[in-house]
């Protein structure tokens, strides 16, 4: 599923929402969920997930074309953790 599908979807669901009024609305909750990313906050969403910020240790790793040893640094990177009720759908 698209961001667009996702957008369709909810309109069709919901009639009394114009298309452009959904977009809007999913636009800002991806765009709260970044922020809160950014700031190190966590969004939780009960029943769905959890988005959170994982921090990724320095590490060794290896050039594949020339066999050399190159350093990789640390990093921040966005993990999604699922929700009970999510995983038990999922495992429908």
């Amino acid at each position: 599923m698209t961001k667009s599908d996702l957008i369709a979807k909810v309109t069709d669901s919901v009639k009394t929402l114009k298309k452009k009024d959904v977009e809007k609305a999913v636009n800002a909750i991806f765009t709260s969920i970044q922020e809160a990313l950014s700031q190190g906050e966590k969004a939780q969403f009960i029943g769905f997930g959890t988005f959170e910020v994982k921090q990724r240790k320095a590490r060794k790793g290896r050039n594949p074309q020339s066999g050399t040893v190159i350093n990789i640094p640390a990093t921040a990177v966005p993990v999604f953790k699922a929700g009970k009720t999510l995983r038990e759908q999922v495992a429908k």
